[in-house]
């Protein structure tokens, strides 16, 4: 049996809901923004879809500028009400993009992460979620929703390991971009 990898003709990047009015209620907000902008720096640099959801726009508020600004012009920005991301906009999106695997980062673990694991994995797409890179504004939160999406299937890795494996080899046209931004990953998080 292959094991899951992390691939970047086979995997698309999901941030979601890193908001303005959201983000200063968030445990470790400085960590999680920095790492899920990395994550998305280092999709752009790969050639991996980016989508990025965005929960009650008119209550939170858009996406904070660290992450908003790290985003490829060809991001997808996908507004929904909906707690899991798997709303049909972004079930659309990746559908048409023909990735099998999803690497998913943002708030709030125990809500709209959890949530669209669960979705995500339900409906056969492998999931793997980044563990420095997600966070709750209840940290007590965190460890559970990890736990459910562990038991679900899904697959943790790290912001580091993440874009490691995505590039598989120092000799990769993008290792230098990739290492310029794992520079930039917090220590001691």
């Amino acid at each position: 049996m292959a094991l899951p990898r992390l691939r970047p003709e086979s995997t698309a990047l999901l941030v979601i809901d890193v908001q303005d009015r959201l983000m200063p209620t968030i445990a470790a907000r400085e960590r999680v923004e920095t790492n899920c902008a990395l994550l998305a720096r280092a999709a752009g640099a790969l050639g991996m879809p980016v989508i990025c959801t965005e929960q009650y726009v008119r209550g939170l508020g858009g996406t904070v500028a660290t992450v908003r600004e790290a985003l490829p012009a060809t991001a997808e920005v996908i507004e929904k009400t909906q707690f899991s991301a798997l709303v049909d906009g972004v079930r659309a999106a990746l559908r048409m993009q023909r990735r099998p695997t999803v690497l998913v980062c943002g708030v709030e673990a125990h809500v709209c992460v959890l949530q669209t694991v669960l979705d995500l994995v339900a409906a056969g797409w492998t999931v793997f979620y980044a563990t420095d890179a997600i966070s709750a504004g209840q940290v007590d939160q965190v460890e559970h929703a990890f736990r459910r999406m562990d038991r679900a299937g899904a697959l943790p890795t790290g912001t580091l390991g993440a874009m490691y494996e995505l590039i598989g080899d120092a000799s990769h046209p993008s290792f230098r971009d990739i290492l310029e931004l794992a520079k930039r990953v917090p220590k001691n998080a």
